[in-house]
């Protein structure tokens, strides 16, 4: 009887939260008290630097509240990428190597982050195998309708 009133108490705002990023969209309230420990809360200011482009990946970012602006400086307009706000992540790659960034992330506004860097992933596949198989398979999900997106555009959808 306690086991199940455990599981069915309502998640924390901020486990709520992380539950809402696509990417932590699978995982079960132990799995998400896991990963939430792993993050590392950041403040960054508005037009603050958050890691340049050609920088060494090393970790990926949850944007909890704010703005964030992924960009290639020197591209002029056409160098904007994407504007993320809260629930969204970026830098995600960074899980996966340490290949240099292909753009730099920057603070359009005050902006609260949690950090996941890779050594602390490599850690939970050691410590927890399943909570990270389920990272690993919903970033390859993530990875392949990005993908599919950029090589067929709108259509892409329709081949997930």
């Amino acid at each position: 009887m306690r086991l199940s009133l455990l599981k069915n108490r309502p998640l924390s705002e901020r486990l709520a939260r992380l539950h809402s990023v696509s990417l932590f969209s699978t995982l079960d309230p132990r799995e998400l008290r896991i990963v939430a420990g792993f993050l590392h809360d950041r403040q960054y200011t508005k037009g603050e630097i958050i890691f340049d482009e050609g920088e060494e990946g090393q970790a990926l970012y949850v944007v909890f509240s704010g703005e964030v602006t992924i960009w290639r400086p020197g591209h002029g307009e056409t160098g904007h990428v994407a504007s993320l706000g809260p629930d969204t992540f970026f830098g995600d790659l960074a899980l996966l190597d340490a290949a240099p960034r292909a753009a730099q992330a920057v603070a359009a506004s005050q902006s609260h982050l949690g950090v996941f860097f890779r050594s602390d992933f490599q850690h939970l596949l050691e410590t927890d195998a399943r909570a990270a198989t389920k990272l690993y398979r919903q970033l390859a999900h993530i990875l392949a309708r990005r993908l599919r997106e950029a090589v067929y555009g709108a259509r892409g959808e329709q081949y997930l």
